[in-house]
C-alpha cells in the first residue's frame, strides 16, 4: 500500500485536477482522504490517496474474454435436446424459488449428461462429473421424475417416451 498527495486549487484546478484524475484511473484506490483548506482566493483542496499500484492496479487495456458459448440444440439429439429442455426448466423454476444462481443447482453441461445418458438411478447421477451427494440428496428425485418422463408443471400430463 502506498500513499501519493495531492494539492487542487478551488479557483482554478486545470492541469491539477487533471493529474489528479489520471491518477486515480492508473492506479488501484483504496481510499481517499481529502481536506478543504481555506485561503481566500489560495483556497485548495488537499487529498492524500492510499492506492496499490503494478499488478493491483487496474489495466488501461484490459479486454473482456469472449464466453464460450454452447449450442446444445446442435450438440443434442433433438430428443435428448427435448429432455434436456425440460431440465433446463425445472432448474430456472427451482432457482428461482431457492433464489440461488442456476449453476448452484446444475450446469448445462451437468443437464446435457443427464439427459444424454438418460440416468434412471442416484448412482448413474453420481457418476457425472461435479454431482455429490449434497446435490444428489436434494434434487434427484426431481431429476429422475422428469428423466423417467412423469414430469410436467401442473402435475397431471406425462412426457412422451420419445424426449
Amino acid at each position: 500500500m502506498q500513499y501519493q498527495f495531492f494539492r487542487i486549487p478551488a479557483v482554478t484546478p486545470g492541469d491539477a485536477a487533471e493529474e489528479f484524475n489520471r491518477f486515480l484511473r492508473s492506479n488501484r484506490v483504496l481510499n481517499v482522504n481529502r481536506e478543504f483548506v481555506v485561503q481566500g482566493e489560495n483556497s485548495y483542496w488537499a487529498l492524500a490517496v492510499e492506492y496499490l499500484s503494478g499488478e493491483s492496479a487496474p489495466q488501461a487495456e484490459k479486454k473482456p474474454r469472449p464466453r464460450n458459448r454452447v449450442d446444445y440444440r446442435e450438440l443434442l439429439k433433438p430428443e435428448d435436446f427435448a429432455l434436456f429442455a425440460k431440465l433446463r426448466e425445472w432448474r430456472k423454476e427451482t432457482g428461482e424459488n431457492e433464489a440461488v444462481p442456476l449453476y448452484t443447482i446444475f450446469t448445462n453441461e451437468q443437464l446435457a449428461s443427464m439427459a444424454q445418458q438418460r440416468v434412471s438411478s442416484r448412482n448413474q447421477l453420481a457418476e457425472i462429473d461435479g454431482i455429490g451427494k449434497g446435490r444428489l440428496d436434494k434434487y434427484a428425485a426431481a431429476v429422475l421424475k422428469i428423466i423417467a418422463g412423469v414430469f410436467d408443471e401442473t402435475g397431471g400430463a406425462a412426457l412422451s417416451a420419445d424426449c
